[in-house]
């Protein structure tokens, strides 16, 4: 998914597939809506339009609602929609039981956040090259046995052998946390325990010779500690449920043709 460069967008905006787009008796220019693209992350200018459109459109139902209360919103629009939302949303507290259900069902997603100390030695070789592979997985297993006897080694072997621009400091990553380096090797750096992995690990780029030196963080948290953060998360959630029915019975009281809200349009007004 990308931001729609502007240049990149049609012309003639109203060339375009999207029909007229009306909110009760206001009309939402096509030519609006081509410059409201460029903001809106997607894969192809029509998936651009449609988030645009009912973007716009998420707007006018907020400001027609504004003028149905006497607010005025020419002089702060931004200010006078949110405070419209803090006014009509009604949202409830979640209870302590609803809290403490949730983090039993997901209590993997408030763990201290896992971060590991990584030295590496990246021995090159392509997926599609059988006898490259044998023959950097053999290097690997020979490295391996060397530097179980002679730990003080990992900085020469990987200035001479790795294939990673890492070799210039030793071979060292730094501390990596999930999701900073190549799938299928963060996925076994997860499970690693401290110390030199006694094998080789394979990824697309060839075969890595592997020391985590320290790993920190990862510990599940008791529910005294995640409180807060079960609160908010249950608390968002219920907030755009509360969202999406307002939004919808908005739509359907004033009325909107040329487009249809749905999730998204929720979803992309609480960013």
């Amino acid at each position: 998914m990308q931001l729609i460069p502007l240049e990149t967008l049609p012309a003639n905006a109203q060339a375009m597939a999207i029909p007229p787009v009306w909110v009760g008796d206001v009309n939402i220019p096509a030519e609006e809506i081509a410059r409201e693209m460029q903001y809106h992350q997607a894969d192809t200018v029509e998936e651009a339009q449609l988030q645009a459109a009912r973007a716009l459109v998420v707007r006018e139902l907020l400001r027609q609602r504004c003028d149905e209360l006497g607010w005025d919103v020419e002089d702060g629009e931004e200010a006078a929609l949110a405070a419209l939302l803090d006014a009509e949303l009604e949202v409830p507290e979640p209870a302590e039981t609803d809290c403490q259900r949730y983090f039993e069902a997901n209590a993997e997603r408030f763990s201290e956040p896992l971060r590991l100390a990584v030295r590496h030695i990246l021995l090159a070789a392509a997926p599609d090259d059988a006898e490259a592979r044998d023959r950097q997985y053999r290097l690997g297993r020979t490295l391996i046995a060397e530097l179980q006897s002679m730990p003080e080694r990992f900085t020469e072997f990987a200035q001479r052998h790795s294939a990673c621009p890492s070799k210039d400091d030793g071979g060292e990553l730094g501390w990596l946390t999930p999701g900073q380096t190549v799938a299928e090797l963060d996925r076994a750096l997860q499970r690693l325990p401290e110390g030199l992995h006694d094998r080789p690990l394979a990824s697309r780029y060839g075969w890595h010779v592997v020391s985590v030196d320290q790993r920190d963080g990862g510990r599940a948290l008791p529910y005294a500690e995640a409180a807060e953060r079960v609160r908010h998360t249950l608390r968002e959630q219920a907030t755009r449920r509360a969202l999406r029915h307002y939004l919808l019975a908005l739509e359907a009281r004033l009325g909107v043709s040329g487009v249809a809200l749905d999730d998204e349009s929720t979803g992309a007004l609480m960013q």
